[in-house]
């Protein structure tokens, strides 16, 4: 490590493009966390060789400086010497690579929090499908509850966004919460219902009905309602937020604990809506007729361009042209392609989550996506796509490929529904021709669900699937770990070296749990065994206990992670999961201070393993020994199973 950690920090601003390429700035225990502006500014070649840098990491939006324990001193050197803000204080929420970049990076951000409790719902919703199927209906009491329990989460949709919106765009959440409460209030879509005033665009494509305004501005909602939105429910919570910040910086302190949200509301709401309903709406119409007029001309090319296109539209809200046109052609002629093309779409991305479950080889993506894949074959996508696909950018792209390709499908057998019936599995009913004359759909539908779920599979199979949570990391050794039987301690040498300290030093464990290879963590740094030998624990019992006498040099302030000096000098770094800083603290109790003395066995943090599992983090436990470089080599424990206090590796000088 650099002494001089000015010099340090002056060079890693630089070849990370200088400060006006910093958006802001934080650090866990062994990372400098930038957000970059453009991150091709960075020369990450030179970093990574740079005296003083451990190596370079660039993942989830983050541009991540690996430094090791005297990580805290090198980000104050950073602050002290620039004018960069620290803990992301910066008010700069300017882009970052191309746009389609920030909205990959602002979707996985906005989601990643609730994808367990989505992923349930989902399956929720497909066990309500199942007994609907057996008879139940909605008069039973049961189905009523259980149906809610599922189908509530993805109704208020925008609640969940607003949460963690309002995370990302720095405002207060219970505004927040307001914002989407006044576009989900449930009366709010009768004004659609009221006498018409006037019509806009008369004999467009557009053609509008008002049926009321706001002061004279006509008020158009999307046909559906913002329920289940996504995009209308970022858009308001973005608008929101520049309100609360230009009003909290201009209020005096006296008033502004009231007055900030109640100007953000009242501005931010109409706002909201009469851009966005307008927007949408006409939107949805153009599609719509886009589309029938593709349709007239050739059915199969129409099939290609909606089944590609069809969960991007989702995405965006741009659908609701394409429902009541296929509702319609239903009710008229007692069919519609419209549903043939866009049903199968869901096995195209269940076929890339079952890719994905093969080829991963993050035990985080493999275990949360098992309840993606089960949501997917009951026609409930949300999880799949913004959990994983649409992060991952590639398995999303042929998601819609799949798409095209059942779609094309669809156009050349001329398959048709002929009822709205379920989605996923759940849709084969639709294709039964209730006369009797057309059973080739049904047989034709069923091949197609074949081949979406194999388009998405083959060609997720045959590309190279990213890691969502962290990047490769290029180390000169990717295992430089020994894993050695030392569990017979009569072979620790009592000795010591010419500066009065033993040989070796045991050290026992931590905690308690499942030992594994340091080279199986599911983090790249850490496995690469680039901030020292060690080993990996997965905690079954939530404390963390001191192994030996020691000092506490560093424990963070969120509580993850801690960082010990024992009587012989080893610097033994314990860090409590993967990616938790982000919980800022959350089901975390420190119970030690830095500089403070411990002896083997004492507490030093509590912590909450379920709360980390269900907010979608690993559990996981590196130990390591950040001064490797002191030793010629760290023997590790052999056993799977350790209790807190056995035998877990050895310094050996």
């Amino acid at each position: 490590m650099a002494k001089n950690y000015d010099e340090l920090a002056k060079d890693i601003v630089a070849h990370v493009g200088g400060e006006e390429n910093v958006r802001d700035l934080r650090h866990c225990i062994t990372r400098l966390r930038f957000r970059l502006k453009d991150e091709s500014k960075a020369d990450t070649e030179y970093l990574k060789k740079r005296d003083g840098v451990v190596t370079v990491v660039q993942s989830g939006g983050q541009y991540q400086v690996v430094i090791g324990n005297h990580v805290p001193d090198v980000y104050n050197a950073v602050i002290n010497n620039s004018d960069i803000g620290g803990e992301a204080s910066t008010e700069d929420d300017g882009p970052k690579g191309n746009l389609f970049d920030q909205f990959i990076d602002l979707m996985s951000g906005l989601f990643q929090p609730f994808l367990g409790p989505m992923s349930a719902a989902g399956i929720l919703k497909g066990v309500v499908a199942i007994l609907g199927a057996l008879g139940m209906t909605e008069a039973n009491g049961a189905y009523a509850l259980l149906n809610a329990a599922g189908d509530g989460f993805f109704q208020f949709l925008p609640f969940m966004i607003a949460l963690t919106a309002a995370k990302r765009f720095k405002m207060n959440q219970f505004t927040a919460m307001a914002v989407i409460g006044a576009m989900l209030y449930p009366t709010l879509t009768n004004l659609a219902e009221l006498p018409v005033l006037y019509t806009l665009f008369e004999g467009t494509v557009i053609e509008s009905q008002i049926t009321s305004t706001f002061f004279g501005i006509p008020i158009i909602l999307p046909p559906g309602g913002y329920y289940s939105t996504v995009i209308p429910a970022i858009f308001a919570i973005f608008i929101a937020s520049r309100f609360e910040k230009w009003f909290a910086k201009r209020l005096p302190d006296t008033i502004k604990t009231f007055f900030t949200p109640f100007f953000t509301l009242l501005l931010s709401v109409p706002l909201s809506m009469l851009v966005f309903g307008p927007v949408a709406t006409w939107l949805s119409d153009l599609i719509g007729a886009a589309f029938i007029a593709l349709n007239g001309f050739s059915p199969i090319l129409f099939g290609v361009v909606l089944g590609a296109a069809w969960q991007v539209l989702v995405l965006f809200g741009l659908h609701w042209g394409l429902v009541p046109i296929m509702i319609l052609q239903v009710a008229q002629s007692g069919m519609s392609n419209i549903g043939a093309v866009i049903n199968a779409v869901s096995f195209a991305q269940m076929g890339v989550m079952i890719a994905i479950y093969f080829k991963t080889k993050e035990a985080k993506v493999k275990q949360l996506s098992v309840p993606a894949i089960i949501s997917a074959a009951f026609g409930v996508t949300e999880p799949a796509i913004y959990g994983f696909s649409l992060p991952m950018r590639t398995p999303f792209i042929i998601s819609c490929i799949g798409g095209g390709i059942q779609g094309a499908f669809i156009g050349i057998t001329g398959t048709m529904m002929y009822n709205m019936a379920g989605l996923g599995v759940f849709s084969i009913p639709a294709y039964i021709d209730p006369s009797g004359v057309d059973t080739r759909s049904l047989w034709m539908y069923l091949i197609n669900i074949a081949v979406a779920l194999l388009s998405g599979f083959v060609l997720t199979m045959f590309t190279k699937v990213p890691k969502l949570y962290e990047d490769e990391v290029d180390v000169a050794t990717t295992n430089g770990v020994a894993l050695n039987d030392t569990s017979n301690t009569s072979l620790i040498d009592e000795t010591t070296t010419d500066d009065g300290l033993a040989a070796q030093e045991i050290i026992a464990s931590p905690i308690t749990g499942q030992a594994m290879p340091l080279s199986e963590a599911p983090d790249e740094v850490f496995a690469s065994g680039a901030m020292g030998k060690g080993i990996a624990v997965e905690p079954t019992e939530g404390v963390v206990y001191a192994p030996v006498n020691a000092t506490v040099t560093t424990i963070f302030p969120t509580g993850h992670a801690i960082g010990l000096t024992t009587e012989n000098g080893a610097e033994i770094l314990i860090h409590i999961g993967l990616d938790t800083v982000n919980l800022d603290g959350k089901g975390f109790e420190k119970l030690v201070e830095n500089n403070q003395q411990v002896e083997a066995g004492q507490e030093l943090v509590r912590f909450d393993i379920d709360l980390i599992k269900e907010a979608g983090y690993e559990t996981v436990t590196p130990i390591v020994v950040t001064n490797t470089g002191n030793y010629s080599d760290v023997l590790v424990t052999n056993d799977p199973e350790i209790q807190q206090g056995d035998y877990l590796f050895t310094t050996v000088k």
